[in-house]
């Protein structure tokens, strides 16, 4: 990790909110929810980093 990132109570109570339906997606099953978060996530840091790619060259 990169660095902390801390929630205020509202923004606290807003990602558990979003992290109950994601789970309720998943028909309870929280293994199965954080499976797929992990390879979500990992998607969206292959797009991050190659964008980031051309303005490490150009520099």
């Amino acid at each position: 990790m990169d660095h902390i990132v801390r929630l205020d109570s509202r923004q606290e109570a807003a990602l558990q909110a979003v992290a109950e339906r994601f789970i309720a997606e998943h028909k309870g099953d929280a293994v199965k929810a954080l499976k797929e978060m992990i390879v979500l996530n990992g998607h969206l840091q292959e797009r991050l980093d190659a964008l980031r790619s051309p303005r490490r060259a150009a520099r």
